[in-house]
């Protein structure tokens, strides 16, 4: 009863939140928008707000409260909120990551940078090719990608397969595996180690809006169990890995996400068998 009780405080909490925002949203951003700006650009400037500053931290706060003894499983966005289900994991060194992705005709990609965020943009709008194209940056043990690889589709900037993948140690995985303190900030482990590469597949289709936050993103297909087992399917074929095996996470992912995704919470994993 007790517990219940405060299930119902805590979404009585988060509702009130909700609608705290779209009452600063509606009557005191727009409305003071609106009174020194033409329409367009009032609502353009609501927008701007609403989209990256107000939505964004509410459901950071909404996700503690409602989810606060929850092992994450997921990747997080620059804001805080939830991004892309983790759904591989590869043992071995960076070298035979770079190698293996490499041999199944995988491009890794370009740090973001204004010059690459620029040259993305413009071969968006050209639709003209670019392998290496950047990332945004997700985030995992306290940091952001340590390395991503993607292959395109119809060798076009707007479509691609893509992975990020954090280093983790091995002897940091074994001694805290189940438990919080997995997730908590870590250092990269050197170059060198054979460490485990825990990664985020997905598949890019686009552009679409959040639909938490209504941020301008990468649309991607819902299906991240298919795209798991695409990378998974690419290395076994080129034969860059070796037996591979899945586990089920104890914690389910929860239902508020960035974007939409279809997840059996499986996380598949392999050793890396190619030569550095």
């Amino acid at each position: 009863m007790v517990r219940m009780l405060k299930r119902f405080l805590r979404r009585l909490l988060v509702l009130a939140l909700g609608a705290l925002s779209v009452w600063l949203i509606v009557f005191v951003v727009f409305r003071f928008a609106d009174h020194r700006l033409p329409w367009v650009l009032a609502f353009a400037v609501t927008y701007g707000i609403a989209a990256y500053v107000i939505l964004p931290r509410t459901v950071v706060i909404s996700l503690k409260i409602l989810q606060r003894k929850h092992v994450p499983r997921y990747t997080i966005t620059g804001d805080g909120l939830p991004g892309d289900p983790v759904n591989l994991v590869l043992a071995g060194t960076l070298q035979q990551l770079r190698t293996a992705f490499a041999r199944a005709g995988w491009s890794e990609a370009d740090r973001l940078n204004l010059a690459s965020a620029w040259r993305m943009v413009r071969a968006f709008v050209l639709n003209s090719p670019y392998p290496t194209a950047p990332f945004s940056t997700l985030y995992l043990f306290g940091r952001g990608q340590d390395i991503g690889f993607q292959k395109a589709i119809d060798n076009s900037p707007r479509k691609r397969h893509h992975i990020r993948f954090w280093a983790l140690s091995i002897t940091r995985a074994q001694a805290t595996l189940g438990t919080a303190d997995l997730w908590l900030k870590t250092h990269r482990p050197p170059d060198h180690e054979h460490v485990y590469w825990v990664g985020a597949g997905t598949k890019d289709t686009g552009f679409s809006l959040t639909q938490l936050t209504f941020q301008i993103t990468h649309a991607t297909d819902s299906d991240t169990n298919a795209e798991r087992d695409y990378i998974i399917d690419e290395l076994r074929r080129n034969k860059v890995i070796g037996e591979v095996s899945s586990y089920r996470a104890r914690q389910h992912l929860p239902a508020q996400q960035v974007n939409h995704y279809v997840t059996d919470s499986e996380v598949v994993a392999a050793t890396l068998v190619v030569e550095a």
